[in-house]
């Protein structure tokens, strides 16, 4: 009775046993999990693999724009220079006569004293009066002193070289800057402009009339500054001025 008693015993026990390890069978499919493991971790790798062709992408349209700003940025400088520079030559430029007005000339007579300190070049200052403008003005209007002056300028054009720069100080006097001249031969274009100008005729509401001019001459040297050559020529022209008034025929005034 003992022997059958452990015997079912024993066979309780080992069925209680696989039924125990019934769970641990059902549970076993790890290759199952570990394929759903692997899937997500591919997915994962997918989704980073988008993520950073989204950020590159996102790099060069960052890079792109940057670029195009640049651009623009460079076309803004580019117009605001030639703006600054139209601006500038405005500020220089007499606009009736389209020659340099006093501010502009006088910054051309320092570069040029530059330059001639530096290599020892040589150069003339002739400014110019114009003798009867006045009277035209007063008799005619200023349209006709107008038209004189345009004239005139022409007539100085006419006489100079293209290296040498004309510009109005102001009013009826006009200055000439001329390279490389010896004395001599700066006193002598002087006198040449004097002539040039003193044939010009005129005819306002059917009167013909003359206007005429005073040179004063200075030599530009190494050792010359702005203020004295500018003092000098001035003075030499209010000389001449005052000779012209004394010689015979002439009728300057103003």
């Amino acid at each position: 009775m003992r022997m059958k008693k452990k015997t079912t015993a024993a066979a309780s026990g080992a069925a209680k046993r696989r039924k125990g390890a019934a769970p641990v069978r059902k549970s076993a499919p790890g290759k199952t999990g570990t394929k759903q493991t692997g899937t997500k971790q591919a997915g994962t790798k997918r989704t980073g693999t988008k993520a950073a062709g989204a950020e590159a992408t996102t790099r060069g349209a960052v890079a792109s724009g940057d670029k195009s700003t640049i651009r623009r940025l460079r076309a803004q400088l580019v117009r605001a220079q030639a703006r600054i520079e139209e601006l500038q030559a405005s500020a220089e430029t007499d606009f009736l006569l389209g020659i340099l007005n006093r501010r502009g000339f006088e910054r051309e007579l320092i570069r040029s004293l530059s330059f001639i300190k530096r290599y020892q070049a040589s150069g003339a200052l002739i400014v110019l009066d114009v003798d009867r403008l006045k009277p035209i003005n007063d008799a005619f209007g200023h349209a006709a002193g107008d038209a004189v002056l345009k004239t005139i300028v022409a007539a100085i054009s006419d006489q100079v070289r293209a290296s040498d720069v004309i510009g109005r100080l102001g009013g009826d006097e006009f200055a000439v800057l001329l390279w490389n001249l010896s004395e001599i031969d700066a006193r002598a274009k002087a006198a040449a402009l004097e002539q040039a100008i003193d044939q010009l005729a005129f005819v306002f509401r059917g009167n013909r009339v003359t206007a005429g001019a005073s040179a004063g001459v200075a030599i530009i040297t190494a050792h010359s500054d702005i203020d004295r050559v500018l003092d000098e020529a001035d003075r030499a022209m209010y000389v001449r001025k005052a000779q012209r008034r004394h010689e015979p025929g002439d009728q300057s005034q103003g």
